[in-house]
């Protein structure tokens, strides 16, 4: 059995999404949803879930190893969903090609810090692009910089807000993330 930590920030749709997706794969399971916010919506769906929830401090992810004391005592990969820290070195060196992330552009354009969320679709609307998208990739020790494992772009039209393409990019991520997640450990192991 591949054990799958997922670590989120937020609501935590992409998380929920994800857990109901490997619920009853013979394969591959999402055994700990872990947070750095105690009130992020993620630790409920969790734990309707009957996902373990693990609550941490900057300090239990940056200073001591605690963190990753636990990851690599219970998890083989992780997946980041909405996690809005970046990963330590150490976390990085234990887990090679095994931490993977999505992000809602097209990258390289519209990644780095502060580019998540809403940021990201603003700044598509703002510079009239006529595509976005999502991308999914390998995490490094820069924000966004990993090898990109998938694209997929949808169509940016004139008249759409940064809400109509925050609908699309949740739609390609709801659809994708889960499926590429499975290819990859399918295929790594």
């Amino acid at each position: 059995m591949i054990r799958i930590a997922i670590l989120a920030s937020g609501s935590g749709t992409n998380a929920e999404n994800i857990m109901e997706y490997f619920k009853n794969n013979n394969l591959i399971n999402v055994v700990q949803v872990l947070s750095n916010n105690k009130d992020a919506k993620v630790l409920e769906r969790a734990n309707r879930l009957r996902v373990s929830s693990i609550i941490f401090s900057k300090d239990d992810f940056y200073a001591s190893e605690e963190v990753l004391k636990n990851l690599k005592s219970n998890v083989d990969y992780i997946i980041l969903a909405g996690f809005l820290w970046k990963i330590p070195a150490n976390i990085i060196e234990a887990f090679p090609n095994k931490i993977i992330n999505i992000h809602p552009a097209l990258l390289p354009k519209y990644g780095g810090k502060g580019m998540y969320g809403m940021n990201v679709h603003k700044a598509v609307i703002e510079n009239k692009e006529k595509e976005s998208g999502i991308t999914i990739h390998y995490v490094n020790e820069n924000y966004d910089e990993g090898a990109i494992i998938f694209q997929k772009s949808i169509e940016v039209s004139p008249s759409d807000t940064a809400e109509d393409v925050a609908q699309k990019i949740h739609e390609l991520e709801h659809n994708y993330f889960p499926k590429i997640i499975e290819k990859v450990i399918l295929e790594n192991g």
